[in-house]
């Protein structure tokens, strides 16, 4: 199964846990201090949420979780045939999740999108993760930053 991943960052993030928990229906399958993770099934959903107080109703990025290793790598290959420039990040360690992903940066909007799986649950939010570049001739993505708070993001 497929889901889109919306990561939005929150100024507090046990009002907005308390607020989504409502919307949606359904408790976060995770919470750390400063994070929650929900899986909603209906409309099929990830939603990450970050506490970055001054920050909050902004996107932090977006994704498309994937079952599979198998599923993230045809969809990279997908997407270089059609020009996409990515940078990839194998079995690294991002949102309390060790994780097999790449990122698309280069988007009309600047916006951040990942494809991704989940390998197993973190004890902790990153890890030492570094990441190969995996590129078009001629493009260049900026390196990938995890769930990064956007003061301490470097511009698209």
């Amino acid at each position: 199964m497929s889901r889109i991943q919306l990561a939005l960052d929150v100024d507090d993030v046990e009002a907005a846990t308390a607020f989504y928990a409502k919307l949606f229906g359904t408790e976060p399958v995770k919470t750390r201090p400063g994070y929650a993770n929900f899986a909603i099934a209906d409309p099929p959903l990830k939603l990450v949420l970050l506490e970055n107080p001054g920050s909050g109703g902004t996107l932090n990025h977006l994704g498309v979780e994937v079952a599979s290793v198998d599923e993230v790598d045809a969809e990279q290959t997908r997407l270089a045939a059609v020009g996409l420039a990515s940078t990839e990040e194998r079995d690294s360690t991002c949102c309390y999740a060790k994780q097999t992903k790449f990122w698309v940066e280069s988007t009309p909007g600047g916006e951040r999108w990942e494809v991704y799986t989940v390998l197993a649950d973190s004890p902790t939010f990153s890890g030492d993760a570094v990441p190969a570049a995996s590129e078009p001739v001629g493009e260049t993505a900026a390196a990938p930053v995890c769930c990064t708070p956007p003061s301490q993001r470097a511009p698209h």
